[in-house]
């Protein structure tokens, strides 16, 4: 089997260090980075299947770097920090992070977290289903690319994701809880405001495109679900 690759990113060495003799205990390539803005480049020039990134870091920090280069890869992104707010959680998922932990962490559970991403990308790559389609949406799950009335959609990635679970389970109610397990692979009731801002931004990036549609419908009290209606 392939060797999975990743990177983390930490100003500190002795977590660098640490994180990448577990991890290549278990059979994964590693590359550490301490500098922000050097991981930047490699990040920009590689592929990897997975990154770790710490939050607060020197010269550039890695909410930062994940902005950047969220609309430019596809592998998930789990986030390092000492900080333990729900406030600084919201903002790493919402900028594009798959997962936060905070300091100190175990790093049993760092590999529990590593691992149940990796086999959701994997399960998302096996799908055969390639196209899909609803009204004048189409997504093309391979490239990961979505157009709408023959625009394609600037997305981040979470919000693609939302938009592909959804099209996969048309007209089927769903709460945030849910959502967030199903997307983000995780339960938590912490993060919920970011299911309402992904969607929010979905919707807006819709109604661009195809102002006279609705795709995304609001059940009052429960949650959304994916119904194509005329737009109000």
């Amino acid at each position: 089997m392939e060797q999975k690759r990743i990177l983390v990113v930490d100003d500190n060495d002795d977590i660098c260090s640490m994180i990448k003799r577990y991890l290549e205990a278990h059979n994964y390539y590693v590359e550490t980075y301490e500098d922000g803005v050097e991981a930047l480049k490699i990040i920009l020039e590689n592929k990897f299947d997975l990154i770790i990134l710490d939050i607060m870091m020197n010269n550039v920090d890695g909410i930062e770097i994940c902005s950047i280069i969220r609309d430019k890869i596809n592998c998930p992104i789990i986030f390092l920090s000492a900080k333990n707010l729900e406030e600084d959680k919201v903002s790493a998922l919402a900028v594009g992070g798959d997962d936060y932990i905070t300091k100190p962490f175990g790093l049993k559970e760092l590999m529990a977290r590593i691992e149940c991403h990796l086999r959701r990308e994997e399960r998302i790559s096996q799908n055969k289903n390639y196209i899909l389609s609803s009204k004048n949406m189409i997504i093309d799950i391979l490239t990961k690319e979505v157009f709408c009335s023959g625009t394609k959609l600037k997305l981040r990635k979470k919000e693609y994701e939302i938009i592909e679970f959804f099209m996969l389970n048309k007209n089927i109610m769903f709460s945030k809880e849910q959502i967030f397990n199903k997307v983000w692979g995780i339960d938590s009731e912490s993060y919920l405001e970011t299911v309402t801002e992904s969607i929010k931004n979905i919707r807006r990036k819709i109604k661009e495109a195809d102002p006279n549609t609705s795709y995304i419908t609001t059940v009052y009290g429960f949650g959304y679900k994916w119904e194509v209606t005329d737009a109000k």
